[in-house]
């Protein structure tokens, strides 16, 4: 018997390790398959399943349960060719999966499969050889996953993706592209074709900026718009933008900062839009607004300078009147007479203004005549060139055959001449004055009634006016000139007296180009109306009238007095009245006149001239107006006198109106 040592008996020999590591991987192996079996029968969401060399199914989890539909007995030592469609089977999509597993060790595909129940879903499936340690095939692992609902969203995805760009592609008023981080067109739609110009190819790789016009370039806009919308998100913006053919279009601007999903920025959409209808559209509306603005001032401040030159004309009326009658009754004394005189004249400058002040507002009492233009501007020739000074030359461009005018004689006279030293005042170094005129036929339109009319133009070569002077030179007391030197009247009188005549007034001025003022008045007839015949010149043959009983009207009293005391200083016997109803209280056959003031309260001058005349059909009536009121009763007018007036002028009327009655 053979006794081992201790230390050889506490030694295994190496013969003896090796049988026991055998024997632990015995042990071990199968609590191995165990736990990889207990790992695939928890896994639902993959079908994994064996198949051996020919396809037949030899093993099934509950993943492959779930999604197939089959239970493991329905479905093991079955071909795994039944998942496939028939369209696959037929086309030997299953055989061609096994041979190239066989082959490379591994396929995959995705496709469409079949369940039990016949529904179709999306798989991807992973299929890989297995092989004995001798290298012999044994079968395969078949791992299918179910990608329907990611296929779905997938495909959700591409058709929204699609169907947005065939909406940018299908926008045709907008112009909607993408641009890189450094502003470089990346994108280009058919509304950005149309709107700027430029086809894709032409186009994309380019900078934003070229749309912008210079002073924005250099200004800096397309850098501050990206910088903007990249630290804001967005950025909007109108102004000029310039087209491939260098055309300028307004437009409205948005870009808006593209991100990841990291929040990085990627780029930038902008969208631009041809606004330049709208900008137009707004800007003739604001024009028309500021054109109905300016008409309601203009007609507010009429109103004001009529009413305003009403209560001025009666004050006017009783301060000459008065001081007349005191030059008439004083002996001359060189202290006392020159102040008179002094005063006379200054209170008739004033009357001079209110009657500038009445024309603008179009409310002046014009005498309507046959005037010939040609033979009143030669007449005033003399009187420009004494009157403007060396410097200035006057031209004449008169073509003869031009119809008479249809105006006032005395206004134009004076509207000529404001015209004339206006342009003297814009030609600081002298220059050339052009009175010329046309005979024009218009149509309906222009702000002016169908019909001939003769365009007289006043042009100068002086210094010209910029818009906003330009825009203010019908302004009552609105004048360039210094302190002193100008009223601010003269242009708003020759407006009036044109759209009084039935005529307008038309201004075109640029600095430094000069100034031409188009005055259009109406043309008359061939031949002038029959009372229009009769001139001052043939006024004044009218005999001067006897003593006559005279009923004086008027609601001032300062007025009332006033003509009271010229009637009576010429040898009348004068009655007065304050008013309409105490006039026609006082009206008897005595009676050989009635000189009654126009505007009272109550009963105006025309209503008590019918009331009169009712009573007394061949009553002489003398109208005394300090302002334009015209009846609104129409038909033939009674004679009117303007305020103020002299007593020679008083006596003409007078003389007009009862020569024939009284010799």
């Amino acid at each position: 018997m053979t006794v081992r040592s201790s230390d050889a008996a506490d030694t295994p020999s190496p013969r003896a390790g090796a049988g026991q590591a055998a024997a632990a991987a015995r042990s071990w192996a199968p609590e191995m398959e165990d736990r990889y079996r207990l790992l695939i029968e928890s896994i639902t969401d993959y079908a994994i399943y064996m198949l051996d060399v020919d396809g037949v199914v030899t093993s099934w989890n509950p993943g492959a349960e779930r999604f197939k539909g089959y239970a493991a007995d329905e479905i093991l030592g079955q071909h795994f060719s039944r998942f496939y469609t028939q369209e696959d089977r037929a086309a030997g999509l299953p055989e061609r999966a096994l041979r190239t597993a066989a082959q490379a060790g591994r396929f995959e595909s995705e496709g469409w499969r079949q369940r039990k129940d016949g529904a179709l879903f999306w798989a991807h499936v992973v299929m890989d050889a297995i092989y004995a340690p001798d290298g012999a095939l044994l079968g395969f692992a078949k791992i299918t996953r179910d990608l329907t609902e990611r296929r779905e969203a997938a495909a959700a995805l591409a058709q929204s993706e699609q169907q947005f760009r065939l909406l940018v592609q299908s926008v045709t008023d907008y112009a909607i592209f993408m641009l890189d981080t450094d502003g470089r067109v990346m994108s280009w739609n058919p509304g950005a074709e149309r709107i700027k110009g430029y086809a894709p190819g032409e186009i994309i790789g380019e900078h934003f900026s070229r749309f912008y016009p210079p002073e924005d370039q250099t200004a800096g806009v397309p850098a501050a718009g990206l910088a903007i919308a990249a630290a804001e998100g967005r950025w909007e913006h109108e102004g000029w933008r310039i087209r491939r053919d260098g055309e300028r279009f307004w437009a409205h601007v948005v870009i808006d900062a593209v991100r990841d999903e990291a929040g990085e920025l990627i780029g930038f959409a902008k969208v631009t839009r041809d606004v330049t209808e709208r900008m137009e559209a707004q800007k003739a509306l604001d024009e028309t607004r500021e054109a109905l603005f300016q008409a309601q001032k203009m007609e507010a401040l009429g109103q004001l300078t009529g009413g305003v030159a009403h209560d001025f004309n009666n004050l006017l009326m009783a301060v000459l009147g008065s001081l007349e009658l005191v030059r008439k009754r004083l002996p001359y004394d060189p202290g006392v007479t020159p102040l008179l005189e002094n005063a006379i004249h200054g209170a008739e400058r004033g009357a001079n203004l209110i009657q500038r002040m009445l024309a603008f507002a179009r409310r002046q009492e014009l005498k309507i005549e046959a005037v010939d233009l040609a033979a009143t501007a030669e007449g005033m020739v003399s009187f420009l060139r004494r009157s403007l000074g060396p410097r200035v030359r006057i031209d004449l461009d008169l073509p003869r055959g031009l119809p008479l005018l249809r105006t006032d004689p005395n206004q134009l006279e004076a509207a000529l001449l404001n015209l004339c030293v206006n342009a003297r005042d814009a030609m600081e170094d002298g220059g050339v004055i052009t009175i010329s005129a046309t005979e024009e036929t218009l149509a309906a339109g222009r702000g002016l009634a169908e019909g001939r009319y003769v365009r007289i133009r006043v042009s100068d070569t002086g210094c010209g006016m910029d818009e906003p002077t330009l825009a203010r030179v019908l302004e009552p007391f609105f004048t360039t000139k210094g302190v002193g030197q100008g009223t601010g009247l003269g242009l708003p009188m020759v407006h009036g007296l044109a759209n009084q005549s039935g005529g307008k007034l038309d201004i075109v001025s640029r600095p430094g180009a000069g100034t031409a003022v188009d005055l259009w008045l109406p043309a008359m007839s061939h031949e002038a109306p029959a009372d229009m015949d009769r001139s001052p010149a043939a006024a004044a043959e009218a005999k001067p009238p006897v003593p006559l009983t005279i009923l004086a009207v008027d609601d001032d009293r300062l007025v009332l007095n006033n003509t009271i005391a010229l009637l009576e200083d010429l040898g009348h016997e004068v009655l007065q009245a304050t008013s309409g109803e105490a006039a026609l209280g006082l009206l008897t056959d005595d009676i050989d006149l009635l000189v009654t003031d126009q505007l009272m309260p109550q009963m105006t001058g025309d209503e008590l001239a019918r009331r009169a005349r009712a009573r007394q059909p061949d009553l002489p009536v003398l109208l005394v107006s300090g302002y334009g009121e015209l009846s609104e009763e129409g038909g033939p007018q009674p004679p009117r006198l303007a305020k103020p007036f002299t007593q020679a002028e008083l006596a003409e009327a007078i003389a007009e109106l009862t020569g024939h009655k009284r010799q």
